[in-house]
This record gives structure tokens, sequence and C-alpha cells, in this order.
């Protein structure tokens, strides 16, 4: 039996999400997501740096950004 995304809480007026996405259900290896920042500077150099933690990630991208030789930052779901 499978509810889907969601599963029903016990008293009966509140639903809560999965605590993990479905597809990791198949692949018993893969225990957490990965995600990548990537930095572009404004000379054109690119660098990429990947975090187990989504936290972490964002914080690592605003600290870049601060830099004035920076033109993006962002944040990635490396799947």
């Amino acid at each position: 039996m499978d509810s889907g995304p969601w599963l029903g809480d016990r008293s009966g007026d509140k639903l809560k999400r999965r605590k993990t996405p479905v597809a990791f259900k198949k692949d018993r290896r893969r225990k957490h997501l990965h995600w990548q920042v990537t930095v572009l500077y404004r000379d054109g150099e690119k660098f990429a740096r990947v975090y187990t933690d989504r936290k972490k990630a964002a914080a690592f991208a605003i600290r870049q950004k601060r830099s004035p030789v920076v033109k993006t930052a962002r944040v990635d779901l490396v799947h």
C-alpha cells in the first residue's frame, strides 16, 4: 500500500510530507542530496563546489555574492 508523497497523521486533520523523496526508496545507496554552488566571476572564470547540506550551500553562495569580483552565485540540486 503506497499513500503517495503524503502520509496521514494520527490526529486525522493534518497531513505530513514524507521526509525522503520516493526516488530514494529504489536506490538504497543514496542517503542524502547534493547541492552544487556555481560561482561565475566577472573575468569569465567559473568555480563550483558541492555540498550535502542545503543551508551550507546557500550560506556559501551568499558569502561569495558579497565579493565585488563575483558576477553571480547560484545553488542547484545535483541529480
